[in-house]
């Protein structure tokens, strides 16, 4: 059953991103075609491009965080590059995902649920950079001004598994990082610092 509602909810992000793509899609149509009546070059039909340029990014990041990651299946290291790249574009927050090797598509749904626990604690801007160590993901976020929730972290680090019900949905990155590593070796662990924060798993 545990292994059942981890496919259920990945299921769950997978059909809601699949059904966001289609309409942001048509209306890139209908910008292309503007495009070729010459009447694209205006500042309103420009913040709309931009809104669905931000809008796709992330439903491309979160479709590998919240989405299926099936058994077997990979990604390659420039199209998680090229996620990381876009969903960051407008962002205070400098990403380095610095391993070239083709990661497990798993792995890397853990690493991006990792990274956005790491981008909630950089309000005012950092870097998060992302490292394999052998077998082991090591991600590092630091910054001048970080900002912990410390219920929010215990929850990774097993210590306060209650505080999974006072989560709210900006949070849930937590909750669903806890889960889906409750059952790996060596399993999940979190070193804060005043101005820094590791996670490995």
């Amino acid at each position: 059953m545990y292994h059942d509602r981890q496919d259920l909810t990945a299921l769950i992000g997978s059909r809601i991103c699949h059904d966001l793509i289609s309409p942001l899609g048509a209306i890139s149509n209908g910008l292309e075609l503007l495009a070729m009546t010459g009447q694209s070059d205006t500042p309103e039909l420009a913040l709309i491009a931009q809104s669905i340029a931000s809008a796709n990014s992330k439903i491309r990041f979160f479709r590998v965080a919240y989405g299926r990651a099936p058994t077997g299946s990979s990604l390659a290291q420039p199209e998680i590059v090229s996620v990381l790249r876009d969903y960051f574009k407008e962002s205070r927050v400098q990403i380095d995902w610095r391993t070239m090797r083709e990661a497990q598509r798993r792995d890397v749904k853990l690493a991006f649920l990792a990274i956005q626990c790491l981008e909630s604690a950089l309000p005012y801007g950092g870097r998060i950079d992302i490292d394999l160590d052998g077998n082991e993901w090591v991600l590092c976020a630091t910054g001048d001004k970080l900002h912990l929730i410390a219920e929010h972290w215990q929850i990774l680090d097993g210590q306060n598994s209650d505080a999974n019900d006072e989560l709210g949905a900006a949070q849930v990155q937590f909750g669903m990082l806890a889960m889906l590593t409750q059952w790996r070796k060596p399993g999940l662990g979190v070193a804060l610092c005043e101005n820094s924060i590791t996670v490995r798993f």
